[in-house]
């Protein structure tokens, strides 16, 4: 792990970012928390199967799509409920 200031990450940037294809790189900084640098992974991408399915999630709530629980129904009377209604 390297550890550099945000100056020394701005001056060298391409340099770091090369390196954190091989190893986590932390950037201190004066008023806040470190960050952390790293190289993401393919299971870190969602696929575009992913990303229409957390689009259609959103329209379904966006829409009033939803299913709640009723006051003092349990999770398994609510799963049981619901059941029918997502298959």
């Amino acid at each position: 792990m390297q550890i550099i200031t945000t100056k020394e990450f701005r001056a060298n940037q391409k340099k770091y970012f090369d390196m954190a294809e091989k190893e986590t790189i932390l950037v201190t900084r004066k008023n806040g928390k470190p960050i952390t640098i790293s190289a993401a992974s393919e299971k870190d991408i969602p696929t575009p199967a992913d990303l229409a399915s957390i689009q259609r999630g959103l329209d379904d709530v966006l829409n009033g799509r939803i299913y709640e629980m009723q006051p003092d129904e349990t999770l398994y009377d609510f799963l049981n409920r619901i059941e029918p209604c997502i298959k």
